[in-house]
């Protein structure tokens, strides 16, 4: 998660307890003002995120190249499933009880944004946006620029898409555990393939690849 996204994964978050190993029940990404056709209350997929890579995150690295990037990472499964493929890699994560998690598991995950300095600028082939990361710091026209700047030539970034393919809305969150606790509210977005094609445009970036998977939709962004 980006700085403008603290609350997600800031200090004593239910994000945090969870990564830290306490047990806080589901967590829920709630939309902090409901309207009438808006973003509708997330279960997060916490046990995925703690997980080793699955056959959806496994044929995705099939289909991209190259040193990764996973852009808010969490606890790094698919920095140690690019590093099991023989692929250099690196995760960025502004949680530090994920970034604790996956340097214990002797992962190179880095406690930062993404919009502060990175290494291999302009360098990474694979720049990854899961998990509805392309959602992080609620502005999808700002992220898609800067993860632009981060890949070189030939380079793609993933993204993974709301279901919606038109979906396009930005709004300020929480994030809720099993105990009715509450975090810090922060930015957030929800992008369908469509939407994301649409701004991609102004990142420079188009379309290189789609597909879906496990009911999971991903689609590849290359440099125009």
């Amino acid at each position: 998660m980006s700085v403008a996204a603290a609350g997600f994964g800031g200090c004593g978050s239910p994000y945090e307890q969870v990564m830290d190993g306490h047990h806080a029940g589901p967590l829920t990404l709630l939309p902090v003002r409901e309207a009438t056709r808006g973003p509708r209350p997330v279960t997060l997929a916490v046990d995925r995120f703690l997980a080793v890579a699955d056959a959806t995150d496994i044929e995705l690295l099939a289909r991209t190249r190259g040193p990764v990037l996973d852009v808010g990472c969490g606890p790094g499964r698919m920095v140690r499933a690019a590093l099991l493929a023989g692929r250099p890699a690196l995760g960025v994560d502004v949680s530090p009880a994920a970034v604790r998690h996956a340097n214990r598991a002797g992962l190179p995950v880095l406690h930062r944004s993404v919009f502060e300095p990175l290494p291999r600028e302009g360098g990474w082939s694979t720049v990854l946006l899961l998990d509805g990361n392309v959602g992080i710091g609620g502005d999808p026209s700002l992220l898609l620029a800067r993860v632009a700047a981060l890949i070189g030539p030939g380079g793609v970034v993933v993204a993974e898409c709301h279901p919606q393919r038109h979906r396009d809305h930005r709004f300020e969150a929480v994030v809720m555990d099993g105990f009715g606790r509450i975090g810090e509210p922060f930015g957030w977005a929800e992008v369908g393939g469509g939407a994301l094609a649409r701004l991609a445009q102004r990142a420079g970036l188009a379309p290189v690849d789609r597909w879906h998977s496990c009911g999971r939709r991903f689609v590849a962004l290359g440099r125009r």
